[in-house]
């Protein structure tokens, strides 16, 4: 994978002293921020791994592909979780 040489623009020493009253307020404050979850949340959650792609070559029908070139960047792996949730609920 390619290094980004960018320089981050983050103020990381900030948000280090930010305290868990001042994150909840800002989140509470912006429409577009993930809610917080709980520490129960986290025991529940499962590491994905990211697996390994092969390179294949598919016939798909021009609309279908369409359908997903549509909505941008990432359609290939958008692709491959409609066929993995298919995957899965076949098993």
């Amino acid at each position: 994978m390619a290094k980004n040489n960018v320089k981050s623009r983050t103020d990381w020493g900030r948000l280090s002293r930010l305290t868990d009253k001042e994150i909840h307020k800002a989140v509470a404050g912006d429409p577009n921020a993930a809610p917080i979850v709980s520490a129960e949340w986290f025991r529940g959650a499962n590491l994905l791994e990211p697996q390994t792609k092969k390179a294949v070559s598919i016939r798909l029908d021009e609309d279908v592909l369409q359908w997903f070139k549509r909505r941008g960047r990432g359609y290939q792996t958008r692709i491959n979780a409609v066929l993995r949730a298919y995957v899965e609920s076949h098993r």
